[in-house]
């Protein structure tokens, strides 16, 4: 939640921190990060793109518990350092923080330390710092200065190391040029490489050191925890709902060769798949946030496949009340081996439909003019193994990357085959419970009370979130 009028807040009742450090160090991106949001602010390369301090705020559940201060880089640290050590000197019997209020209090419009005192004025107004580095950057004076000033205010600092990614050496050296200052309880949270974990430590170290916002804060973490696994868990039934989509879906093609219908099959099965795929790309990404401009999908390489339902398959004899191990039904299975024709039809098939028909006629309306289809010789055109394999896979590396994608990345996700994901447990008995159910294509109240399928979409939904 950004809020454009901040008097519109009660500032008293809410915690207020300050995100400060240098230039260019990532503390947009931070907040961008902690709202899920992009629209927070200007993030550029160039230093100095944050010239004024912008508010936003957190909530839980609408109730408002924190605001979040972005304010401009320290650019200046060394004549800022110099200005307050000139008035410590004035003022001997002045605290430290009264020196920055002195300081603050009497700057000049467009005096050259104009925008040090933007970010001085709103730390003295905040309760807790959040002073954010480039663990990248070496330990130089600048950031000792900065640190000596901010420690002035008396305020709790919590350090949080940003772009931490295949940087440890760094981090490392940073954690001991930070002991001196007895800074220990510094944080990890890349705001490009996002972690859940991370953003709920954040909030629990913040708890450690303003105990009167307790309460409040951990409202937020279990709101913010809650509405975590409630973003994935939409992801992952998103991507089920896709898998389920193509593999039931199918074109009826007759035995008689014919090019130009062959052509127009393949056409639309091809063209059904990718829009299909294109639109749960859209999904995923409003879901979590992003726009179109985050990622880029290689056109999936859909491959057709000939199917034909198998009259026998347990789901379908179950569908129609038989059980398995009934003689009717084996006595129908081990007739379909029987290549003999009984008026246009073979016996296996004779006594499937005879099996079937004493299940009753509402049943047999279910899959009825299937099993006829089969028994004229109709086969149906699908999307392959390979194809639901490609699709799986890659929309599972997708879900994982969205889910640890900071919105302070500038990079596009490329997403292709995805080949080091794996897939679920019984692939091969899912896709052909699918394929053998082509009305769960369509959502309905009858496919979500099916107990096989809610078995399918359960194994789907979990794997899919099993290496959050």
């Amino acid at each position: 939640m950004i809020v454009k009028n901040p008097h519109r807040l009660d500032h008293h009742a809410l915690l207020n921190i300050a995100v400060v450090g240098h230039t260019n160090t990532g503390k947009t991106s931070l907040i961008r990060t902690m709202l899920r949001s992009t629209e927070f602010g200007v993030i550029e390369d160039a230093a100095g793109t944050t010239r004024h301090v912008e508010q936003a705020t957190i909530a839980a559940d609408n109730e408002p518990i924190l605001n979040l201060y972005d304010t401009p880089g320290l650019e200046d640290s060394r004549a800022l350092f110099a200005h307050i050590k000139k008035l410590q000197a004035k003022s001997r019997l002045l605290l430290p923080a009264q020196i920055l209020e002195h300081f603050v209090t009497h700057v000049a419009v467009n005096d050259p330390l104009e925008q040090e005192a933007k970010v001085i004025r709103q730390v003295l107004r905040s309760d807790i710092l959040l002073y954010i580095i480039d663990v990248r950057e070496p330990f130089l004076e600048k950031y000792r200065l900065e640190l000596d000033i901010l420690t002035q205010s008396a305020k709790p600092i919590i350090p949080v190391f940003n772009f931490i990614a295949e940087h440890q050496p760094e981090l490392a050296k940073w954690r001991q040029h930070l002991a001196v200052y007895h800074m220990h309880a510094t944080l990890e949270f890349d705001t490009v490489a996002f972690s859940f974990e991370a953003e709920k430590r954040l909030y629990q170290k913040i708890q450690t050191l303003v105990e009167s916002h307790y309460t409040p804060l951990q409202k937020l973490i279990d709101y913010r925890a809650t509405l975590w696994n409630q973003l994935c868990l939409s992801g992952a039934k998103r991507v089920t709902e896709l898998i389920v989509n193509v593999a039931c879906y199918r074109e009826s093609k007759t035995t008689k060769n014919n090019l130009i219908a062959d052509s127009l099959i393949e056409n639309r099965l091809h063209d059904f798949v990718r829009k299909a795929e294109q639109r749960c790309l859209h999904d995923l990404l409003a879901i979590f946030n992003f726009s179109d401009k985050d990622v880029a999908i290689q056109k999936i390489p859909v491959s057709d496949g000939q199917w034909q339902l198998d009259i026998f398959a347990p789901g379908i004899l179950k569908a129609y009340g038989l059980d398995v191990g009934s003689a009717a039904a084996k006595g129908a299975a081990a007739g379909a081996g029987i290549d003999l024709m009984v008026g246009g039809m073979s016996l296996g098939a004779a006594s499937a439909l005879g099996a079937i028909a004493g299940a009753g006629w509402s049943t047999f309306r279910r899959y009825g003019d299937e099993i006829k289809a089969t028994v004229k010789g109709t086969k149906w055109q699908c999307a392959d193994e390979t194809t639901l394999q490609i699709l799986y896979l890659r929309q599972k590396h997708l879900l994982k990357k969205l889910m640890h994608r900071g919105h302070a990345a500038q990079d596009t996700l490329h997403v292709d085959k995805a080949d080091s994901e794996k897939l679920p447990d019984n692939w091969h008995k899912i896709t052909s419970a699918l394929r053998q159910n082509p009305a769960w294509q369509e959502a309905s109240v009858a496919r979500n009370n099916n107990p096989q399928f809610q078995e399918i979409e359960a194994k789907l939904v979990g794997s899919l979130l099993d290496e959050r």
